[in-house]
């Protein structure tokens, strides 16, 4: 009966029917994931079913919700949005804004699970009519395109099985592209980006510890003055904790809260306390205000 209660409030308010932000705040607040794919299940006036098989919103209804919604609509907006749609929606606006966000797109390529990230691509096919590959090769012209293509089209391998001898055996290869990195570019090296955007989560942990026994570095020092991308994405696929907990942007960070709510925020919350040594909440205390805080504050603390 409660959930059918908390549906009920928030059909009326995103209906326009007066807006209760303190009440969404406490419903969104505590929604899980299997709620919030009820809601998009019987809100027909709010999502379309898509032909791929999962719910995305109205174009037209989410206009309608921005003009509602002055403070927190990004968030909120985002909150109900299905994962797919989400990742697929973030990606297309770091693509077109200007400046462009290399950020966000190498932080969905890395980060996400090979599923979720293959159900973004589906709903970008969807939303606009090519594939993100494709929007990635048009729209980044730089060394960074050859890397962020093959990342977005990863499809990793997830099981725990990695063989140290092959390794061992590519610590030795990205330690050498690395090193002549005055010569040529270490994104530009092949074997680097087959490496990267092919090789599993655990394998690519494999890699990095035994780089310093190759090296006599670990690899962030060896990558600190390197280029950017091949920094991020260094530490996107092997400590994401400690990558999500360095973004302070208000925008951007909105965007972690968000995506990582249902993920790891708790450990993210950790890795921020231990690197500022202030807690994560203080830092959305002191930087947002009104109902937007309130509903950041709200993910954060949730059980």
């Amino acid at each position: 009966m409660a959930h059918l209660q908390e549906l009920e409030a928030l059909t009326k308010a995103l209906s326009g029917l007066g807006i209760d932000e303190k009440s969404l705040i406490s419903i969104l607040g505590k929604s899980d994931p299997a709620r919030r794919t009820t809601f998009r299940q019987r809100s027909t006036h709010f999502f379309i079913e898509d032909e791929r098989s999962f719910e995305r919103w109205d174009d037209h209804r989410i206009n309608l919700l921005r003009l509602e919604f002055v403070r927190f609509e990004n968030a909120l907006v985002l909150w109900a949005m299905h994962p797919w749609e989400r990742d697929a929606r973030l990606v297309h606006e770091a693509l077109t804004q200007v400046p462009q966000s290399y950020r966000v797109i190498l932080e969905i390529a890395c980060t996400r699970s090979s599923e979720e990230l293959l159900g973004a691509r589906k709903a970008y096919h969807s939303l606009y009519d090519h594939s993100i590959e494709e929007d990635v090769a048009i729209h980044v012209t730089g060394s960074e395109r050859k890397l962020l293509v093959a990342l977005a089209s990863a499809y990793r391998y997830e099981g725990p099985k990695v063989s140290e001898d092959a390794a061992k055996s590519e610590a030795k290869l990205i330690a050498k592209a690395i090193k002549n990195g005055d010569k040529k570019n270490p994104i530009d090296d092949d074997e680097v980006i087959r490496i990267l955007t092919t090789r599993s989560k655990p394998h690519l942990k494999a890699i990095y510890k035994h780089y310093k026994e190759v090296s006599g570095k670990n690899i962030n020092e060896d990558i600190e003055a390197a280029d950017f991308i091949l920094k991020e994405t260094v530490e996107c696929l092997c400590n994401p904790h400690a990558y999500f907990s360095k973004i302070t942007h208000k925008k951007a960070l909105t965007r972690v809260i968000v995506t990582r709510a249902d993920v790891d925020l708790k450990e993210i919350k950790e890795e921020y306390n231990s690197l500022y040594g202030v807690p994560l909440t203080q830092k959305i205390d002191d930087n947002a205000n009104g109902n937007y805080k309130d509903l950041l504050l709200a993910l954060m603390t949730r059980d």
